[in-house]
């Protein structure tokens, strides 16, 4: 598979001054001053993983997609231009901008904008946090996963899969149409909402600890709405997450204990639980469509609907006692 992650997402805003106390103050990110007009954030070694720019206009964005090394881009390159995709090589100064050694731009049908890159800086200097956490899992992993709103699914997918070789890992047609697509071990790093508009739905960020996300959601829960999701479980990537609005209207999803899968092995089914196995009551959707999910998760209580927590080893310790719902899962795994 020729992409590797997710490794940075830019954003125009030109509200500055309200990023750096939110993705500082509640994310946990790290601030790096670039200049007047631009902000950037850390989130481990790399010198920038998330971009602010007051010179870009309000709502524009960029997602920056990683390759292994030059051959890779220029093999990418070719397969767009084969495609009919219209691809242009980024000139130095952006490559320097975006703190890579090189990097191509082109636009799925929706007209984001995509960048390929290779060779991403490593600072170096330790990444230090906004506020006190223990870190965010990003990695081979790459920084996260985004999710787009989109007027149809179906032209996306076919460019995201049969162009630039994701894979799908599921997806879902209540209590809203949405198929989550994988480049590496992290279920998805690109999902697809079908809304009727093409937008920035969210940028997903995965902490070490649930404290972590804990601490996060009692900071966002202090300040007025800012809270888009409420704190919940969610049924594929078994994510424990929360969502805020950003200065930018758009959600950062605060969450632990994501699912890896096995791509090569990996088999997509559709998800008929709904979205959440519990909470994400989401604000944003509909009074309808917030019903349909409310009744799905109480369908999934009512059935004792049950998934393994994700964790790192170190990351949990094991209590005494008998489970028979934990005894059955061990032997079916």
């Amino acid at each position: 598979m020729a992409l590797l992650g997710l490794g940075y997402a830019g954003f125009g805003s030109a509200d500055l001054d309200d990023w750096r106390q939110f993705a500082t103050g509640l994310v946990g990110l790290q601030a790096v001053e670039r200049g007047n007009s631009l902000l950037a954030f850390r989130m481990d070694d790399r010198k920038q993983r998330i971009v602010i720019d007051r010179a870009m206009p309000e709502g524009a964005r960029f997602f920056g997609w990683e390759v292994a090394d030059a051959d890779a881009l220029d093999e990418l390159a070719a397969r767009l231009e084969e495609a009919g995709v219209a691809v242009t090589a980024g000139p130095q100064a952006l490559a320097d901008a975006r703190r890579v050694l090189g990097l191509i731009s082109f636009h799925d049908p929706a007209g984001n904008r995509l960048e390929a890159f290779y060779g991403a800086e490593i600072d170096d200097t330790p990444f230090r946090p906004g506020r006190s956490i223990s870190g965010f899992r990003t990695g081979p992993l790459g920084l996260g996963h985004a999710v787009l709103s989109v007027e149809h699914i179906d032209p996306m997918m076919a460019f995201y899969v049969d162009v630039l070789g994701f894979g799908l890992s599921d997806y879902m047609q209540k209590p809203f149409r949405a198929y989550f697509f994988h480049v590496n071990a992290r279920h998805h790093s690109l999902a697809l909402i079908e809304t009727g508009r093409n937008g920035m739905h969210h940028l997903m960020v995965e902490l070490f600890s649930l404290d972590d996300v804990g601490q996060s959601y009692d900071v966002a829960l202090s300040e007025p709405d800012r809270v888009s999701v409420t704190l919940g479980r969610h049924t594929n990537d078994l994510m424990t997450s929360f969502y805020a609005r950003s200065p930018s209207s758009f959600m950062i999803e605060c969450g632990w204990g994501g699912r890896e899968i096995e791509p090569k092995t990996w088999q997509p089914f559709e998800l008929r639980d709904g979205p959440s196995l519990w909470g994400h009551e989401r604000l944003w959707l509909p009074p309808a469509d917030r019903e349909v999910a409310r009744e799905m998760r109480m369908r999934a209580a009512a059935e004792g609907r049950r998934a393994p927590v994700q964790v790192m080893e170190g990351n949990y310790r094991l209590m005494s006692g008998t489970c028979a719902w934990w005894d059955e899962v061990s032997k079916a795994g």
